[in-house]
């Protein structure tokens, strides 16, 4: 018989954690004609095998194994791709959402027809339980620019765990993104129609094996995520994340030189008429933005190709090497666009044309900066080699 509910968990390294989850989503489920669909990223701790060991046990669980093409969403986009029922049901299998929602999840399409029905925490009677204020914190914003930026009309655009229609997967799967965190937020953010939508509160549950996921990639993927589904048709969503921390760096720079002149540090004479004399606070700004603006791009844009322990002085020199670049360029931009594109123009005074010609160097050197960054500093035969 096919299976009217079909639910997806995708799993990495949870060996400890998925016999007791599978066991509770199919005592819950025993009401309804259902499929477990495990979805592993071939994790090194072989959740995959405990998972096909356990289909002696519960018949109705089927376990795909991918070797190739990891992530989360991706993950279960692979599992809705196999799955059969009419109704999809995301959860993570570490035990932290409550699987004791699952019925009132599923009455809700066939009762109240709902297209997507969620398991929210900040909803009257969810909580997140046990959480530390920082997370909280984190979790909160992140749903504060979800809903803001995309316009999203759920107390938990974050949550990991929901139902959808077969029909609502089918209109919406070849807009979602693959390569996002947080596959609710897809669905959400991409639908081309209103959806009717209910939500359910669930308090989140502390994890008891195992370690949590959440780390600066997955923050990082939010960002993106957010980003593409706002401005993805009209430009790249790491340029973005890439301008934002420029932008960090321009305060930063103001910062040093206000600190430099605070600390009443001298000048520099270099010999060059053009250049003398050089006020060192303009250097340690501009230094102490290179460096603010290495660190947050390790860390937070190019986190998949970060560099780190002895590698580190490396990714440094590269990105202080294209930083004097892009100064270089910036230069001989405002020189050109100056001296050659607008010193003719009448009618506009001095000041105007030169600001004109400073803004359009600085975006030139932006992109110069973030070409080479991308494909020199962090290229991409960086990924995963740590």
């Amino acid at each position: 018989m096919t299976p009217s509910v079909s639910v997806i968990l995708p799993t990495y390294n949870e060996s400890e954690n998925l016999p007791i989850a599978a066991d509770r989503i199919s005592r819950s489920l025993s009401g309804f004609n259902h499929e477990i669909i495990v979805v592993d990223d071939d994790s090194p701790d072989h959740t995959w095998e405990i998972a096909e060991n356990l289909q002696e046990k519960i018949p109705q669980l089927r376990v795909i194994r991918r070797l190739t093409g990891k992530g989360l969403s991706s993950a279960v986009l692979t599992g809705m791709g196999a799955a059969e029922g009419e109704v999809f049901v995301v959860m993570d299998s570490d035990l932290q959402h409550d699987e004791k929602i699952l019925p009132e999840m599923i009455r809700s399409f066939y009762e109240r027809d709902v297209d997507l029905c969620l398991g929210t925490r900040y909803a009257k009677g969810g909580s997140t339980g046990k959480w530390s204020w920082i997370r909280i914190g984190i979790s909160r914003f992140a749903n504060f620019l979800a809903k803001r930026l995309l316009g999203i009309p759920v107390s938990d655009p974050m949550s990991g765990y929901f139902g959808i229609k077969r029909s609502v997967y089918s209109e919406t799967v070849n807009e979602i993104n693959p390569r996002g965190f947080k596959i609710l937020l897809e669905f959400l953010g991409r639908s081309k129609e209103d959806l009717k939508i209910e939500e359910i509160p669930y308090t989140f549950q502390t994890r008891v094996h195992g370690k949590t996921k959440l780390n600066n990639s997955v923050i990082k993927n939010f960002f993106l995520a957010v980003l593409d589904i706002r401005f993805g048709k009209w430009i790249s969503p790491t340029f973005l994340l890439y301008s934002i921390v420029g932008a960090t760096g321009v305060v930063v720079n103001l910062l040093g030189f206000l600190l430099g002149e605070a600390l009443d540090f001298p000048e520099l004479t270099t010999g060059f008429a053009i250049l003398d004399p050089v006020s060192i606070s303009v250097l340690f700004g501009i230094e102490l933005s290179i460096v603010s603006n290495f660190l947050l791009n390790n860390y937070f844009t190019f986190y998949e190709r970060r560099y780190s322990e002895w590698k580190l002085p490396l990714g440094f020199l590269l990105f202080q090497s294209v930083s004097i670049f892009g100064i270089l360029v910036q230069v001989l931009s405002f020189h050109f666009i100056y001296q050659s594109l607008l010193s003719e123009m009448t009618g506009i005074n001095a000041f105007t044309l030169k600001f004109t010609s400073d803004i359009l160097s600085i975006v030139i050197a932006m992109f110069s900066n973030y070409f080479l960054n991308s494909n020199v500093t962090w290229s991409r035969r960086q990924e995963g080699n740590f």
